[in-house]
């Protein structure tokens, strides 16, 4: 009997790859005799390494080795030569539907994500909003599987043990936690701004979270010159404040660290998805977006969300228009002392 081989596809971003890793980690332990393998972008790559002995990894750049037609072409009989018995889009973007198309083409059994596009863009309508919850996008990940015969049930806690990453790995660089030391992380910063909590408010957040626990240790998080020349100005003023991103400088340790956290406080961004597969909690800060859109973090209670009632949120899926009332009223209307308050019930005394 021929070995079952399931090609899952899912290029950007990174929080939404980040929440394969749930679906795939069930689907590999419930279906122990099929093979998957992941084919995505070459920095997905340490998400997905050791989740199953039935998981591989297969990086492709669109950008570059695989740009345009030609590359897409290229990167289709590399694929056809792996002997894939099912196909899953989890993206279904105009790069990713060709290749579909290629493999419709030779009679795979293929299956692609439903974007719900229509019931999107009613939620963020200006008029005639709908606000209601839409699937999640582990949901609509089960759904394509189940369309391609594997029905999964989510029983995924965490890419770790339930003592957390070996901070072994990392301890040479950011130290051992202390006995009843609280270990905080903040991911301030998101892809665009319409995400992002202001600088200036999030410094309150800080000092007051400091005010409250004076041996607390603060892991922040970000990437690029921008984000990490604030992380360095904050780490600069508070001696709690440790870059955690620039110390670890790889996904997989900042996983470890995140793993150790006692709680997480970021925006609806990336950080968020990767803290929820290290499986801590996260109290998530949300601005033109909104967790109806079905991005929420996985296991993440909607009791942890803050966010402003406004009648014009949502108004962005990813948090890329430009503010209409041009004062990010979503965002700059949050009270600091309120997310202090918030982060402040994760925490062990």
């Amino acid at each position: 009997m021929k070995t079952e081989h399931l090609l899952i596809m899912r290029f950007t971003a990174l929080g939404e790859v980040a929440m394969l890793v749930p679906v795939v980690s069930s689907l590999a332990q419930q279906y122990p005799e099929l093979r998957i393998t992941v084919l995505s972008n070459p920095f997905a790559r340490s998400l997905f390494d050791g989740i199953a002995h039935n998981v591989g990894f297969m990086a492709a750049d669109l950008n570059g080795e695989y740009h345009g037609v030609k590359g897409l072409n290229a990167l289709y009989r590399r694929l056809v030569a792996k002997n894939f018995t099912a196909i899953a889009d989890m993206q279904s973007i105009l790069r990713s539907s060709y290749l579909r198309m290629r493999f419709n083409i030779s009679s795979y059994r293929v299956e692609h994500l439903d974007n719900h596009r229509q019931d999107r863009r009613k939620l963020v309508a200006t008029k005639d909003k709908c606000l209601r919850q839409l699937p999640s996008l582990f949901d609509d990940y089960i759904d394509v599987l189940a369309r391609l015969g594997y029905n999964v049930r989510l029983d995924f806690q965490s890419l770790f043990p339930p003592t957390g990453g070996n901070l072994r790995l990392v301890s040479d660089r950011i130290g051992e936690k202390k006995m009843f030391q609280q270990w905080i992380g903040i991911a301030p910063f998101a892809a665009f701004r319409g995400k992002v909590y202001p600088a200036q408010l999030t410094e309150r957040v800080i000092a007051e979270l400091i005010r409250r626990h004076p041996s607390c240790r603060i892991f922040l998080f970000g990437g690029g010159d921008a984000e990490m020349a604030q992380i360095d100005r904050w780490c600069a003023q508070y001696k709690n404040c440790t870059n955690a991103s620039q110390l670890l400088g790889s996904v997989q340790q900042e996983l470890i660290v995140m793993s150790h956290l006692d709680v997480m406080l970021s925006m609806d961004s990336v950080n968020m998805h990767l803290a929820s597969i290290a499986g801590t909690r996260v109290v998530s800060l949300w601005g033109a977006t909104h967790p109806y859109a079905g991005y929420l973090g996985y296991g993440q209670s909607h009791d942890d969300v803050i966010q402003t009632d406004l009648d014009c949120r949502p108004c962005s899926l990813h948090g890329n228009r430009l503010c209409k009332r041009g004062d990010y009223a979503c965002l700059t209307q949050i009270d600091p002392i309120a997310v202090a308050d918030h982060v402040e019930k994760h925490l062990k005394h």
